[in-house]
């Protein structure tokens, strides 16, 4: 008979897991899934938020190219000082303003020699007044750069104060030399006669209309040149041109002590003088321009003799007008006597040419 196996008696063993041992790792599976979640969104977060700062970063880097092209193109730059103890910060522009290497040291008192007397008293009285006040100014100021070169630039400033009390000034300085010179040309040519370079009609007018305001006047002479039409209509234009030139030169340099010496008309000069020359020394003025007009002018090749009248009136209580007027009847007069000379206004002469007019 085989042998058979032992088989132990009783109850079968089941093998059973201890109570609870699944539902914490069910717990500490979603704990995990929580964390990742939770360490995905933030790594989401922080890339949205890296884009921002990236597309924020970029547009602030272009902004700043466009700012660094406009201020180079406008020949603009920003400047800063701190207070009390004058540190100067600049950008790149206002180091090329001053023809200094970019990012140099800067020492202020080294720079504010680069400004002539009378821009240095304008800037130091402006900038004095703005911190004491707390607000700004505006100056337009010449300067001479450290490579020797003049320009002019416009500074703006503003001061930035810390309870009450200022801590820096700061604002732009910018080139504005091909501005000024435009401005300088327009005014010259509004103020100037451009071919004789003497004051023209419109400032003469001006200057006459203005005698009560603190500057009165002596005397008005009108001088008219003699014989300038022949030479105009015979030798043309151009030579005529050379005689203006040279009748305007030779009136400035006998007229030293005049108030104003102007270009009124085509060959019509006018001098005004001042109230502290006499009739004599007057006389002696007008003795002085007719012998000077009456010296030969070579103009282009030719030796042309010309001349001039001159007639004077004294300025007195009355409109401007009324001098004007006075100085062109002593003029008549003098052209009357045979030209080359000189007539004083005479009320009684002014009276009868107006009963001989009537």
């Amino acid at each position: 008979m085989p042998d058979t196996p032992y088989t132990p008696k009783g109850p079968a063993r089941t093998d059973v897991s201890q109570p609870g041992k699944g539902a914490r790792r069910d717990s500490r599976s979603d704990e995990r899934r929580r964390e990742a979640a939770a360490i995905a969104r933030l790594k989401a977060e922080l890339a949205a938020q890296a884009e921002v700062i990236g597309r924020q970063e970029r547009s602030l880097a272009h902004s700043r190219k466009i700012f660094d092209r406009a201020s180079a193109a406008a020949r603009l730059g920003v400047w800063e000082c701190s207070l009390p103890d004058e540190r100067l910060t600049w950008t790149d522009v206002v180091y090329d303003l001053f023809d200094l290497p970019r990012g140099s040291v800067l020492d202020r008192s080294e720079i504010i020699k680069c400004y002539p007397a009378e821009s240095r008293k304008a800037l130091d009285s402006l900038r004095g007044r703005a911190i004491a006040e707390r607000n700004g100014f505006t100056l337009d100021a010449e300067i001479t750069t450290f490579a020797g070169r003049s320009r002019w630039i416009r500074i703006t400033a503003t001061v930035e104060c810390e309870d009450g009390v200022p801590v820096r000034i700061f604002g732009m300085k910018q080139d504005i030399t091909d501005e000024k010179i435009l401005s300088d040309r327009m005014r010259y040519l509004a103020e100037y006669d451009v071919m004789t370079g003497l004051a023209n009609r419109g400032r003469f007018q001006a200057r006459l209309a203005h005698t009560d305001e603190g500057r009165p006047l002596g005397a008005l002479l009108l001088v008219d040149l003699d014989g300038f039409k022949a030479v105009n209509d015979t030798f043309g234009h151009v030579v005529g041109d050379e005689c203006l030139k040279a009748a305007a030169e030779r009136l400035a340099g006998s007229c030293g002590e005049a108030d104003l010496v102007a270009r009124v008309g085509g060959d019509e000069f006018a001098v005004l003088l001042g109230p502290h020359l006499d009739r004599g020394a007057v006389s002696g003025l007008a003795r002085g321009i007719i012998e000077a007009m009456g010296k030969p002018v070579v103009a282009c090749g030719q030796s042309l003799k010309l001349g001039a009248s001159v007639g004077i009136a004294f300025a007195k209580a009355g409109a401007p007008c009324d001098l004007f007027m006075q100085a062109d009847t002593a003029l008549y007069a003098a052209k009357a006597a045979g030209r080359n000379t000189f007539r004083f206004f005479k009320p009684d002469a002014a009276a009868k040419g107006r009963s001989a007019a009537a």
